[in-house]
């Protein structure tokens, strides 16, 4: 069986509308004092202002407290959205959905169409986080057109990014990319360097899962220059970290390692805790890949505590499924499966049903290893049925090939060849990298 590793190579530009600006220290007093005098127009300028920029620095806790202090003068668009992307960035996406929802009756009774487009595109996000990328389809869908009706270029090309992003979670890559080309052209009329370089970051992330990572180094090193010339240095570090990613893929640990060092200390300058936490996961996955999980636990051991302070749900429950990996590594199958089980209430808990499926997966490969195959069985059913229900052909592909595995374990070959042949049209259709394996498997089962 094949376990899965929650940490990943590469980081997607997601877009939502809305650009930093301001004195943030100075805006921050003026919402204190103006929500101390109640005084809510200027309270809620002030605040929305701050909590464009914290989002970026992932103050998240920081948002959420500005935005309620708002709430208290009445109820404002801009303070619901703001409340909604920070907890949706702390693992409370319902929470998230419902300040969401609160706040797009306001803006469309007061006819904001920008607005009413940029709210629709944050829901789909909550839905695309949470592994239902059928219902962010339906968001994104319905932001497109008023994007196209407003004019708003710049919002269009992002969208039709998330659009993109959302066809690559259901494994189909063709599709993503097909909207990822047409997002480039308009990005580039409008001069919207920003949005050009995420574009071209997102297609080398299609090109990398697809295994083809000097394609996908050709486009994050197209990327790379205009994230520098326009001074973003998150983007740069989000892709510096994908660069990283594809030299791993290619065996090239030590040129991975150079960028993720990097990556790492522009995280850390720009106080994006989230993403730090990332790029840690990232460089312990490294040495976990070398044979060294004794110092990918060190890296690990780093991230948790980082996604703890700052309430990132969704990232504690990764770092703690690789802590789980790397005890497995270490022969240590109690520990593994205690990590892997701290994980997976997480995930059920914030609605991460992709990253619950590769627990689940992780914890079938463990009772696979303790010779448990009933055991392994249950919980490969159960990923099976996820990822199903998400429509995610290729981790579809991957779990059919584990359980084909798993029955010709269990001397069920009829069953393995069933499963096997399952495997091998969904990976045909989403081009998945491990295809060879497959085909190879099932040469060797006919033979037998």
């Amino acid at each position: 069986m094949t376990n899965a590793s929650a940490a990943t190579g590469g980081e997607v530009d997601r877009f939502a509308g809305g650009s930093p600006g301001g004195m943030v220290a100075q805006w921050a007093e003026v919402h204190r004092l103006a929500v101390a005098g109640r005084e809510p127009v200027i309270a809620r300028d002030a605040g929305h202002r701050v909590g464009r920029v914290w989002m970026r620095w992932s103050r998240f806790a920081d948002v959420a407290a500005v935005a309620q202090a708002t709430l208290t003068l009445g109820p404002d668009a801009g303070a619901f959205y703001d409340l909604g992307s920070a907890l949706s960035s702390t693992g409370r996406p319902r929470q998230a959905l419902d300040c969401y929802g609160q706040a797009l009756p306001i803006i469309r009774e007061a006819g904001d169409r920008a607005g009413e487009a940029a709210t629709l595109s944050s829901i789909g996000m909550v839905h695309d986080g949470m592994g239902d990328r059928r219902q962010a389809l339906a968001y994104y869908q319905q932001a497109l057109p008023i994007l196209r009706e407003v004019g708003d270029r710049a919002g269009e090309a992002a969208t039709l990014n998330n659009i993109g992003m959302a066809y690559d979670g259901l494994g189909d890559r063709r599709q993503a990319l097909a909207y990822y080309q047409q997002a480039l052209p308009i990005t580039r009329e409008v001069g919207k360097s920003s949005i050009e370089a995420a574009t071209l970051n997102n297609i080398g992330m299609v090109h990398n899962r697809m295994g083809d990572r000097r394609q996908a180094l050709a486009y994050y090193q197209q990327a790379l220059p205009l994230k520098r010339e326009i001074g973003d240095r998150a983007g740069e570090a989000v892709t510096l970290n994908n660069i990283g990613g594809a030299y791993d893929g290619l065996g090239d640990p030590q040129q991975a390692l150079a960028y993720y060092e990097q990556a790492l200390l522009l995280k850390r300058d720009v106080g994006d805790r989230a993403g730090e936490a990332i790029i840690l996961n990232n460089i312990g996955g490294i040495y976990d890949g070398l044979g060294d999980p004794q110092h990918a636990l060190a890296y690990y051991e780093q991230a948790l505590p980082v996604q703890r302070d700052a309430g990132d749900r969704p990232g504690e429950a990764v770092t703690l499924n690789n802590i789980g990996m790397a005890y497995a590594g270490l022969a240590d199958e109690r520990r593994a499966l205690a990590y892997f089980e701290q994980a997976q209430p997480i995930q059920r808990e914030i609605g991460d049903r992709a990253g619950e499926a590769a627990t689940l997966n992780n914890i079938g490969g463990i009772r696979f290893m303790r010779g448990d195959l009933a055991g392994a069985k249950a919980a490969l059913d159960e990923v099976i049925d996820i990822v199903r229900i998400l429509g995610d052909r290729g981790s579809e592909a991957m779990m059919c090939f584990n359980m084909a595995a798993l029955m010709a374990r269990m001397g069920r070959p009829g069953d393995a060849v069933e499963f096997l042949v399952r495997a091998i049209a969904l990976a045909e259709q989403t081009e998945h990298p491990a295809l060879g394996q497959m085909r190879e498997l099932l040469i060797e089962l006919q033979r037998a």
